[in-house]
Parts: structure tokens; sequence; C-alpha cells
């Protein structure tokens, strides 16, 4: 069931950025919200799987990973552990954890993992890290507005994306994959990073805006009890996005400068 968030305190009535009043504070998902890595994270979800699943094909046959369909319902905004988990369980396969520094080559749950990080900074490395155009024009609106902002994103490699695109500077917060190990945080569609990211900007998750790409995002976002929910349609899952939680789906953040109304 659908839980609807307390916006008692709120009016029904937009800013100019396209959001309820109240909301004092803008929490993004980095991957396909801000920056355009999610296509280089499925290539290197799919390489790494790929690999995997050749390997143990032996006399079954090979099945490879659906980058579109499987990426976006197994691995999509949860962290690299939970990826591996949750698409393997999908095949009926069962590793064993091991452990954070297990190298890319252990056949683990962190050592696919690893592999796959390691894809992925080759991929960083070759192709660069863009920003999306609307979502930076949206973050400085919403900062030069008075509002807070927090990037929550399950990578370890957040900082580096952030700077890599330029983008750093506009962030009070950071709550990426180091903080969730460091702080036990349980990953999307739990809403532990986010309440996380809600308490290091002092707003109460009532008054934050999440803008998520992923289905478990927007969950993450409504488990949370956030004033409201963006779902970021990069991928053509605008229904899957509102089913999951998502108060609004847009296309592009830029859509919501100038909002003169709630939509849904």
């Amino acid at each position: 069931m659908r839980t609807t968030p307390d916006r008692s305190h709120m009016t029904t009535s937009t800013t100019p950025l396209g959001l309820p009043t109240g909301i004092r504070a803008c929490l993004f998902d980095m991957d396909g919200v801000l920056t355009q890595t999610a296509i280089v994270h499925a290539a290197a979800w799919k390489e790494m799987f790929d690999e995997y699943l050749s390997r143990r094909a032996g006399s079954e046959p090979f099945v490879p990973f659906d980058a579109l369909h499987e990426y976006d319902v197994y691995v999509d905004g949860k962290s690299r552990a939970d990826g591996v988990r949750s698409f393997l369980a999908s095949r009926g396969i069962h590793l064993p954890e091991g452990s954070l520094d297990d190298p890319p080559s252990a056949e683990t749950i962190h050592g696919l993992g690893n592999r796959k990080n390691e894809i992925l900074l080759g991929l960083i490395r070759t192709r660069g890290v863009e920003a999306y155009e609307g979502s930076v024009r949206y973050v400085r609106a919403a900062r030069a507005a008075g509002l807070r902002t927090a990037v929550v994103s399950a990578s370890t490699n957040c900082h580096d994306v952030l700077v890599g695109a330029g983008i750093d500077a506009l962030f009070d917060v950071r709550i990426d994959g180091l903080v969730a190990i460091r702080e036990n945080l349980r990953g999307k569609p739990e809403p532990d990073s986010y309440l996380a990211g809600a308490r290091a900007l002092g707003v109460e998750a009532a008054e934050g805006a999440v803008f998520e790409d992923a289905l478990a995002g927007v969950e993450a976002g409504r488990a949370g009890k956030f004033g409201y929910v963006v779902g970021v349609d990069r991928v053509g899952q605008a229904a899957e996005l509102a089913k999951h939680g998502a108060d609004i789906v847009v296309a592009d953040l830029g859509e919501l400068l100038g909002a003169a109304s709630v939509r849904s």
C-alpha cells in the first residue's frame, strides 16, 4: 500500500521550483539524475555479469544479462553488493558473501561487485562524465532560493564522479556508499540513506524533496515519508516510477523550473 507523507505543514501551491511550499531541502540521487553515468553503470554491470554467467554456463545455455529490464529491476539504485545478490537470486544463483576487500576475481558477492567497479572506473576514464544540463540549472536554482542540497547515492565513487562532472561544490552534504558502509545504512529501497541526508541537512523528512530515477530510489523516498518524491524518467519507465511512489515524473529536472501547480 502506498503511504502518503504528512504534508499538513504545506500548502497545495508550488514554488518556482515546482515543489510544494514547505520544502526546505532537495536530496538528489546521482547516477541518472545528476550525471549521465547510468548508461555506463549498465554497461559495466552487463560486462561483469556476462563474464561470470558465461564462465559458469557449462552445459546450460548462456543467457546474457539484460542491460535494460534486469538492470532496472535488480540493480539500479542499489549498492553493488545488493545489486549482485538481487540479480543472482533471480537466476537461482547463491554465492558466499566474501568480504569488502575480495579481489575482482573472487567468486563471491563482493568479488563480483569489485569486478564491476573495476570495469566501471575503466569506462569512466575512457568516456568521461557529464552532468545533465537541466539538473545543474535546477540545483543552482534551488540553492539560489535558499534550499539546502544533498547527494544521496549508493556509489562509493560518488565524490570522484561529482568532481569529474564539475558539480561537487553544488551540494552541502554527500551521503554515498562509503558513508553507508561506515554508518551501516541499509541500501535503497530502504530509506536509511535519504534519512541520513535529511539529518545531515538539519531538516525533517517531510521538509525534503527526493529526486530519483531508480524504482528502488522512489520507494526509498516514499518509505522515508519525504514531503515530495520526484521521479526522473530517462528510460521510458514513467508509469513504473509513479507506481513505486513518485508524486510526479519528469523527463528532465528543467521541466520543474517555473512550474505553476502540482502535477501528478
